[in-house]
């Protein structure tokens, strides 16, 4: 008799169907903060203290003509949003670049000491010069920057360890007390330096011509350029270094490359428009919200909510005092600073 078998044949399983690819929060944020960007473009060459018409300002910008909106559109309200657009996308990159580095949410580029190596720049050339064109004493402003950063990196490189975070924070803050005890020498010995030092130092997306914009702009270039390169080395170094140099990085090259970065960002926007506080310290808080942890994302959303802030904050200082205006670094650190305080104590009793 034939023994049957109660064994199955093994059916092959039903292929599993792939449901639909979820969009991720910051995918769908991107188009909409770019939307937000545009509609505020749009609204700096629109008001101030003589409002144009949307349709007007289309039709000026192709067709420029001897009218009076004409020249305001392209000689002030033109060269004033590329000012904004520039320097809020470097300072809130740069931000973004110093708090992935250092491991410090409070971090920010006047860390390294560019504002006060930019400061005792203009003073310089102002000062001991003579210089009072914006687009002579931008120079000095940048040069100051640069070689603050330098003289930090090489006090925070100095001994065993090397540039670490901490050294890097303490040789920042020794550097920014030393240059800023110089500018101060400076300003009480000349007056005429303490006049145009006062109106840059305030921070502004006024007085410069354009040309100073086409200047600096290939030294933002290749910061941005840098920022990104960086970016993603930052997600090990967020590990800790040992994790990360186990990990097969770099971690020195790493600090070098994206303080470099930092330097040319940070220096080219504090040389065109002045300090302007708070961006660089915000603006990442804000894209990590938005981003998550990764550094490659925080990097992309400080680079267009940078510009959004800034030129909310520069029709805000238009609007409220008209005819006058406030300058954008007033208007910012009013502003700003309420929003940041709400931000950390909500974040503290996230963590209790």
């Amino acid at each position: 008799m034939p023994s049957v078998s109660l064994s199955r044949t093994a059916e092959p399983a039903p292929p599993v169907k792939a449901g639909p690819r979820r969009i991720t929060p910051h995918l769908i944020a991107l188009p909409l903060c770019l939307v937000v960007l545009v509609l505020l473009c749009m609204a700096s060459l629109a008001l101030g203290t003589k409002s144009i018409a949307p349709d007007r300002i289309l039709d000026l910008l192709m067709n420029p003509d001897s009218s009076e909106e004409s020249g305001i559109i392209h000689q002030m309200r033109v060269p004033r949003t590329e000012f904004g657009i520039a320097v809020g996308a470097a300072l809130g990159i740069s931000g973004a670049l110093m708090q992935g580095l250092t491991r410090n949410p409070l971090a920010d580029p006047g860390l390294l000491g560019i504002s006060a190596g930019a400061s005792l720049g203009v003073v310089a050339g102002t000062g001991l010069l003579g210089i009072t064109a914006a687009h002579g004493y931008v120079w000095f402003a940048f040069a100051g920057g640069l070689l603050a950063m330098a003289l930090v990196y090489a006090l925070g490189g100095a001994g065993r360890g090397g540039a670490t975070p901490a050294k890097l924070a303490l040789a920042g803050a020794a550097v920014t007390a030393l240059l800023q005890s110089l500018v101060n020498a400076v300003l009480l010995f000349d007056a005429a330096a303490l006049g145009e030092f006062r109106f840059w130092a305030v921070g502004s997306l006024t007085g410069q011509p354009a040309r100073v914009l086409v200047d600096v702009l290939p030294f933002l270039g290749a910061g941005l350029l840098l920022a990104l390169f960086t970016a993603p080395a930052l997600n090990k170094i967020a590990l800790g270094d040992g994790v990360a140099t186990s990990l097969g990085q770099n971690v020195g090259l790493v600090r070098l490359r994206g303080t470099v970065a930092v330097t040319l960002l940070a220096g080219g926007a504090v040389a065109l428009c002045g300090p302007i506080a708070f961006i660089g310290l915000v603006i990442p808080h804000l894209a990590r919200r938005i981003s998550g942890p990764d550094h490659r994302w925080i990097a992309v959303y400080s680079a267009l909510l940078g510009p959004v802030l800034l030129l909310a904050a520069d029709l805000v200082g238009r609007l409220v005092a008209r005819p006058d205006e406030l300058h954008v670094g007033i208007v910012v650190t009013a502003v700003g600073a309420p929003f940041f305080i709400m931000s950390v104590r909500r974040r503290r009793l996230q963590e209790l």
